[in-house]
């Protein structure tokens, strides 16, 4: 006895159902909203690095500053702290907070109330160079240099660069140590 056998087909010409539809959906969903977070990270880590790459330039600045009035001092025969401390008829000194107009007449200059009352840093849009011109655009970087006696010949430089992006504030701090070297 023979026997046949039928296979037959199924002919589904359903669409998807509502459940994986909702899934697909949703693992579409999850795709693109963790390319855009990481994105959107990678925008935040660029303009983080930019301002922290400007505050190292902006602290290293007033460093450069006050080792060329040391080094202006030995060459024109004067006290190595002339023009950086009290020691000179300028009115930043030991312990105060001061800031360094470098395209200035006076390169140091006393903050008038302390820490946080320096002016904040403007940009000229020409030249793209740093100081305190009022034409010139406000950036939100603040710098804030207070210096200390170390002994007779060493002096400690803290230069402190503040910024803030939204609510965020953030801070850049160098400190160094220079030397009477005459």
């Amino acid at each position: 006895m023979k026997k046949n056998f039928q296979f037959s087909i199924f002919n589904f010409q359903e669409g998807f159902s509502l459940v994986e539809t909702l899934v697909a959906v949703g693992i579409l969903a999850v795709a693109v909203i963790g390319a855009l977070t990481a994105a959107q990270s990678g925008i935040s880590s660029s303009i983080f690095s930019k301002d922290q790459v400007i505050a190292f330039y902006l602290a290293q600045e007033a460093v450069e500053e006050i080792r060329n009035i040391r080094d202006e001092n030995a060459l024109n025969g004067r006290s190595w702290l002339e023009g950086i401390t009290h020691l000179s008829s300028d009115p930043c000194y030991f312990g105060s907070v001061c800031y360094a107009d470098t395209l200035g007449a006076a390169p140091l200059v006393r903050c008038p109330a302390g820490a946080g009352s320096c002016p904040i840093l403007r940009q000229d849009p020409e030249t793209g160079f740093y100081g305190y011109d009022a034409d010139w655009i406000e950036t939100p970087f603040r710098r804030e240099i207070s210096i200390s006696s170390i002994n007779a010949n060493e002096i400690s430089i803290l230069v402190a660069v503040d910024w803030s992006k939204g609510i965020i504030n953030r801070q850049f701090r160098v400190r160094e140590n220079i030397l009477n070297w005459q």
